[in-house]
């Protein structure tokens, strides 16, 4: 299987669904794939469940598909920073709703829907807030809270370099939440900084092997 190279970036999001689920890689602004998300806003999809470590940063990226109106619930670690004002202004609105994982956690669901794992317990959250509602187990004395995979429906990533194949390499902490999100999804769209022809690639070096994705677009500035 070979992923589709897209003419660009309105191209490689084309055909996302209202009511999506839609996985947002980065770590902050590093790795958040800032042109599928200005195509998705042009695209025009709403009703989304968007999936990522925080809940955007300034006016641009995430926030500016938030600052648009296109996202229902956001699930994430961090939806609180200090430049975090146009979520937070919507939540204090109430237009977006909001789920609070620990990051942890969030990279663990994720993984376990790619795994294929129905649920798991982990201690995290135990005795808080976070675990109200959920079920709760002791194992070995300790408190765990059962928790399940996140799936979606669309991942949108940024990594360094793909090759004809899709396999794909990042750049430091860009990395922390692409390679899981790539397994976790139906479609997985990536922005590459630069393609190279299949075998171009050190083998060992690949991070997220092209199987996991559907289509590469080359933007040529990005993080």
């Amino acid at each position: 299987m070979t992923a589709r190279l897209c003419a660009d970036a309105d191209d490689a999001v084309a055909g996302v669904r209202d009511g999506s689920t839609v996985l947002v890689g980065g770590f902050g602004m590093a790795g958040m794939p800032v042109a599928l998300i200005d195509a998705l806003i042009r695209q025009g999809a709403k009703d989304l469940t968007v999936v990522s470590n925080n809940a955007g940063n300034g006016d641009t990226g995430l926030a500016a598909l938030l600052a648009e109106g296109r996202v229902r619930k956001v699930i994430c670690s961090f939806p609180r920073q200090a430049d975090s004002w146009v979520f937070d202004g919507l939540y204090r609105a109430g237009k977006v709703e909001l789920e609070v994982v620990p990051q942890g956690t969030l990279a663990e669901r994720l993984r376990a829907a790619g795994a294929g794992i129905g649920a798991f317990f982990c201690p995290t959250g135990a005795g808080t807030l976070l675990a109200e509602g959920k079920e709760t187990r002791e194992i070995n004395g300790r408190l765990h809270v059962l928790e399940y995979p996140i799936n979606g429906d669309v991942a949108l990533i940024s990594a360094h370099r793909a090759d004809g194949m899709g396999n794909l390499v990042y750049r430091k902490t860009a990395r922390n939440f692409g390679p899981v999100m790539a397994t976790a999804a139906t479609t997985v769209v990536v922005q590459v900084r630069e393609t190279v022809e299949t075998g171009a690639i050190d083998p060992e070096t690949v991070v997220t092997p092209g199987i996991y994705v559907d289509r590469v677009v080359k933007v040529a500035d990005h993080a």
